[in-house]
């Protein structure tokens, strides 16, 4: 019997994690074993791929470790370290190049650029791994708390607007804009597509949470989805009407369908009868979104985006907006729906009236 999704992906990237382990220095390990409580086998694989760039960063750069391997760094070394080699690690990730071998053992170099946000998040992998190491007395300071972190510029929530919803799923379920060759591949996925947009905009799930669907996971009778939430937290979500529809008609037609092993469960499958892949959503979103909104980048993200503002405009409860997107921290709400909730401030200022007219 086929492991559920969401152990699927655990196992897979446990076996990952364990590889960039081997090639870390070995006080690594009980840092990822001190985590492991608190964080998703996704996030200690970013922090283990961080890790490696900033010892990486360590013998390129600094002369005291030039003829290092990875596997030379004791917890000593960390204590000499100074809040300077910690900021030029900073202005390191900025940009850098990195050199691979090719399958006919040529050397590639390829330019790395990182975004403040990227740059951000290495610093938090350095910041965690130093926390931890200072706070179980393996290292005598903890020189990253002291790092800055770059100052992130607010961005524009992205969001479709309700006349983009119509005029987006009318275009999943014609393909009227696409070209000849799409064409053909849509009259094979319309229902498949349709029922993945409908839910994506109709429920406000993930991307991963989509993908990991089941059949048995949709519950008709309730109409709810089982869902897998960040963490591990199993949860359902609701759906409405025009989800159910495409969901019904979809699921008629994936019963017909003989899938690969491991796949027999999936809800939703790629034309190669396995479960569907994020990337896979990820381009149908692009190829539909291209011909209606060609100046909006539209994503996945961007259509639960577009769910949770619309779930806001309708309910003012954004506290509600938060458990059904399945946010761990109302701030997280806040942020993305600070301007909604600003215009809602706003409509207020007349509601109250002092005299009787």
């Amino acid at each position: 019997m086929a492991l559920p999704y969401h152990k699927q992906i655990d196992r897979d990237n446990t076996k990952k994690l364990r590889a960039l382990l081997s090639e870390l220095p070995n006080f690594c390990s009980a840092y990822f074993r001190g985590i492991e409580s608190r964080t998703s086998s996704r996030t200690r694989i970013s922090y283990a791929y961080d890790l490696r760039i900033f010892f990486q960063f360590l013998i390129r750069t600094n002369p005291a470790f030039k003829d290092y391997s990875l596997h030379d760094f004791t917890l000593e070394d960390l204590d000499h370290l100074t809040v300077l080699d910690l900021e030029e690690y900073t202005d390191y990730v900025k940009y850098r190049q990195e050199t691979d071998t090719d399958t006919q053992g040529h050397t590639i170099s390829r330019d790395i650029t990182n975004s403040r946000a990227a740059i951000k998040r290495k610093i938090a992998s350095l910041r965690s791994f130093y926390k931890y190491l200072y706070k179980d007395g393996l290292i005598k300071q903890n020189i990253a708390e002291l790092v800055d972190f770059p100052r992130l510029t607010e961005k524009d929530i992205i969001r479709l607007d309700p006349n983009e919803v119509a005029d987006f799923l009318d275009e999943v379920e014609s393909g009227s804009e696409l070209t000849a060759r799409q064409q053909k591949f849509h009259d094979k996925t319309q229902l498949r597509d349709s029922a993945i947009m409908t839910l994506l905009l109709g429920t406000g799930i993930r991307v991963s949470e989509c993908v990991g669907l089941n059949i048995q996971d949709v519950d008709f009778n309730n109409n709810g989805i089982h869902i897998h939430r960040k963490g591990g937290k199993e949860v359902t979500v609701y759906f409405g009407d025009e989800v159910e529809n495409a969901l019904r008609l979809y699921i008629t037609a994936r019963k017909k369908i003989l899938a690969l092993p491991e796949s027999e469960d999936a809800l939703f499958l790629s034309l190669r009868n396995q479960r569907i892949g994020v990337r896979t959503i990820e381009n149908m979103v692009k190829k539909y979104a291209q011909n209606v909104t060609p100046y909006k980048h539209i994503t996945p993200h961007k259509l639960r985006s577009t769910y949770g503002t619309n779930l806001y405009r309708e309910t003012g409860d954004i506290y509600l907006v938060a458990d059904v997107l399945g946010h761990s921290d109302i701030n997280t709400t806040k942020k993305h729906y600070a301007a909604l909730e600003d215009e809602r401030r706003r409509s207020a200022r007349n509601k109250v009236h002092l005299r009787e007219d």
